[in-house]
């Protein structure tokens, strides 16, 4: 059997009836990435949200997130990017648990049959950048040695690799030494590093694993690779990511546009015919 874990990514929901940037109407934009969910084929078992759930981190804007995300009928699991705040978060979910660990962080492991998701927590207070202090490293590896057979899963909002988006990179995860890829490469059940903050589907090879970002719900980073490009986003179609498992323990990613498209249509007739 197929199972499946969504990814939702950077929605910066704003209070009702505001634009993030003047421009992009977040709210609207999660509101058909829930529904999307809610089309998809595999009902999925959890929904992931790295990062950047608000815009300012304002407990009423973790009150509207909390009602547009009402609608999904799985298991959600929520982390923080540097444009939220720990304890806004965990006030508006008080029912997650999860989100209280006894540590300032917002890190923790869930099962979720055949495949293990763990959290790491890169925020910075008050900072674009993010880091994993030796705190949260050696939490990290505490969760991670708790379960070293099934495959795992780690979510986190800033990517642990140069994207080459000059501007972001600046911002990006700053790892010392590569402490973190030292405890992720040590754990060969870690089959995705999964991340936020870029707003573009991203992948690279990465301590041992695969490191990728997931597109946001709303706006995207400009794709510029020039040495002194902007910081500028486009507002190219929004997305999420569907990452599948199978009972062998494979797992595979998938990238799903948001929005409806017309389809599916078959490749053949009903005669066994190719159409041409």
């Amino acid at each position: 059997m197929i199972r499946t874990l969504v990814q939702l990514s950077d929605p910066h929901i704003k209070l009702p009836g505001t634009r993030a940037y003047g421009r992009v109407d977040t709210a609207r934009f999660l509101r058909e990435a829930v529904q999307a969910v809610g089309r998809l084929k595999q009902a999925p078992q959890a929904v992931v949200l790295t990062g950047d759930l608000t815009d300012f981190g304002r407990p009423d804007e973790y009150q509207h997130l909390r009602e547009l995300l009402q609608p999904i009928e799985c298991p959600i699991y929520l982390l923080p990017g540097n444009h939220d705040e720990r304890e806004a978060l965990r006030g508006a979910f008080p029912g997650h648990a999860w989100l209280r660990n006894g540590t300032p962080f917002v890190q923790y492991a869930v099962d979720l049959g055949g495949l293990r998701l763990v959290t790491v927590d890169t925020v910075v207070p008050g900072a674009s950048h993010g880091e994993v202090c030796a705190a949260r490293l050696e939490q990290l590896a505490q969760l991670l040695a708790q379960d070293t057979v099934t495959p795992t899963l780690i979510a986190m909002h800033h990517p642990p690799f140069r994207t080459m988006i000059g501007h972001m990179d600046e911002i990006g995860l700053r790892d010392p030494g590569g402490a973190l890829a030292a405890v992720v490469a040590r754990h060969p059940q870690v089959r995705r590093v999964i991340c936020g903050h870029l707003h573009r589907l991203i992948q690279a090879p990465w301590a041992n694993t695969m490191a990728m970002t997931a597109p946001s719900t709303a706006h995207q980073v400009c794709l510029d690779l020039a040495e002194d490009a902007p910081s500028a986003f486009t507002m190219e179609p929004p997305g999420f990511l569907v990452h599948a498992w199978s009972e062998e323990g494979d797992v595979v990613s998938h990238a799903m546009p948001i929005g409806r498209f017309e389809g599916p249509f078959p490749f053949h007739a009903d005669d066994g015919q190719l159409i041409d």
